[in-house]
Order: structure tokens, then C-alpha cells, then sequence
């Protein structure tokens, strides 16, 4: 059966049907997957009953896993799988269990960041916690030529310091937060399109820039990637399973009620340094 391939915004993300994911994907089919995921930049498959293994088989036809390097493993044995979710009688470790998430790129504070991150929605609460994910070379692209230019060249200092605290950074920076220098644009390293690689949550500022300028250019960023013509919200239903390009995407999580299980299964893709 031919893959049915089905955008589901304007702005990014497309629906995968035709595929068996429970199954090893034969070369032709890895391939078209693949080439979806990079005109798309985030795929979305529906209703699945997937297992870890079939979750881990999947991701092996586009990578090499990354371990888990902020967060909490599931365990020894399985150091490349997270659970985000806020259910807490399983005895599971979890990572980013509740509330509301402003816009990030995962692992931009380190020297090589995810190049994939898959999501897999075990349970779902009823309202809220979807994933809002924006396009960062539309983004660039629509950008005025004045601060194109402002930023061109520019580099910005990415930190994990945000702890629990998801929505403010009005602490000092931990000596030991991890940390790393990045492009504030990147260019896709398949593509070569460049899309914007600075965030709301992890950005710090622009370096070799005055701080009230870095603050005013990347505010002006933030707001620009973040309007909704660059979105697409992805409201999560239990067995989706969902693929996004971490080089040219951010993504956010909208707030629910934390009496309600959310709990997804993550495991992500190794990438390289951004140039």
C-alpha cells in the first residue's frame, strides 16, 4: 500500500497513512518516511499500538538513538528512552511532568544537539498538553532585512537552567547548568535551508552584543516565530506517534490540569553541531 501523505497546517506537519509500524520498514518506505519529515519537518502517525521495541525499530531506520543527557532514563538498560508524563503510581522516572512549556529546541545546550525527537502518547489528559510546534525557516525567511542582517553571523549561549520553572528565568544561571554556543540561524545540514535556532526557553543572549540589544533582538525573534502563522498545534490522542526535525523546529507544550495522566514515551535521534 502507497503511503498517504496529508499536511495538517499551512505552516508545518503532515499526517503519515499506510504505513505498518509494527512491522521493520523496507528501505523504500524508510525513505519516503524520511523525505515527508524533511518537507514537513514534523510527521504525525495516528492511532497506534506500538510497543517500546516497535517504537525503538522505527526510530533505527533514521539514526543512531541519543541517551538520555537531561532528564531522567528509563533505567540502566534503556538509557536512549524518557517518559515525559506526570503519573507518578508506576514507579516510573519521569522528566517535564506538568503545565505549561514555552518554545525550545531540545538539547541546544550541548555541543550536538538531537537532530530527530519521537513522541509516542501512551495516555492523554482530556483538555490541554498538546505540542505546538513552529517553523523556525519560515520564520527565518519572513524575517526583516534589518534584523537579518542584525543577526547574521551572530551566536547565542544556550543554557539548561530552567529546572522546573518553565515559563520564567529570573535566577542566576547554576555554574554546572550545561551550556554551548550556537548560530542564532542554522543551515539544515540536508536541506541547507537556514532556519532560526534561538529560543524562548534556553536562549540566554546573543554573544559579543550589548545585553539591552541582544534582549531587544531576540524578543523580536521570539515574537515573530511564535505568531500563529508558523504553527501547528498537535493535540495528542492516545497511539499517536509523532517525529519532528529538531534542526529547524521549536516546540512548546500548552497547559492542563495536572489531575489528569499525561504520559508519552520519548526517545530521540543523534545530530550534529549546528553551523
Amino acid at each position: 500500500m502507497a503511503l498517504a501523505i496529508t499536511p495538517l497546517s499551512d505552516a508545518l506537519a503532515a499526517e503519515i497513512r499506510g504505513v505498518e509500524l509494527t512491522q521493520p520498514l523496507d528501505d523504500q518506505t524508510a525513505q519516503a518516511i524520511r523525505r515527508a519529515w524533511l518537507d514537513h519537518l514534523v510527521v504525525v502517525f495516528r492511532g497506534r499500538d506500538l510497543s517500546q521495541k516497535d517504537q525503538e525499530r522505527f526510530c533505527r531506520a533514521f539514526g543512531e538513538f541519543e541517551r538520555v543527557k537531561s532528564g531522567r532514563a528509563m533505567d540502566d538498560d534503556n538509557p536512549h528512552v524518557m517518559y515525559v508524563s506526570n503519573v507518578r503510581d508506576e514507579g516510573l522516572k519521569t522528566t517535564l511532568e506538568d503545565g505549561e512549556m514555552w518554545f525550545h529546541s531540545d538539547q541546544c545546550y550541548f555541543e550536538q544537539p538531537v537532530a530527530a525527537t519521537t513522541l509516542y502518547a501512551e495516555e492523554v489528559p482530556s483538555r490541554g498538553g498538546n505540542t505546538r510546534f513552529a517553523n523556525g525557516y519560515a520564520a527565518y525567511e519572513t524575517l526583516s532585512e534589518e534584523i537579518k542582517r542584525r543577526i547574521d553571523g551572530r551566536h547565542a549561549l544556550n543554557a539548561y537552567d530552567y529546572g522546573d520553572q518553565m515559563l520564567v528565568k529570573d535566577g542566576p544561571r547554576p555554574a554546572d547548568a550545561p551550556q554551548f554556543v550556537h548560530p542564532v540561524v542554522r543551515t539544515h545540514p540536508e536541506t541547507c535551508r537556514k532556519a532560526i535556532y534561538v529560543n524562548r526557553l534556553m536562549t540566554e543572549h546573543i554573544v559579543d552584543m550589548d545585553r539591552d540589544e541582544s534582549d531587544e533582538i531576540l524578543e523580536t525573534i521570539h515574537s515573530h516565530v511564535e505568531h500563529p502563522r508558523f504553527i501547528y498545534e498537535h493535540v495528542w490522542r492516545p497511539g499517536d506517534l509523532v517525529m519532528w526535525d529538531n534542526r529547524c523546529t521549536l516546540h512548546a507544550r500548552t497547559d492542563f490540569d495536572p489531575a489528569e495522566r499525561r504520559k508519552l514515551r520519548r526517545m530521540t535521534i543523534k545530530g550534529d553541531r549546528p553551523v
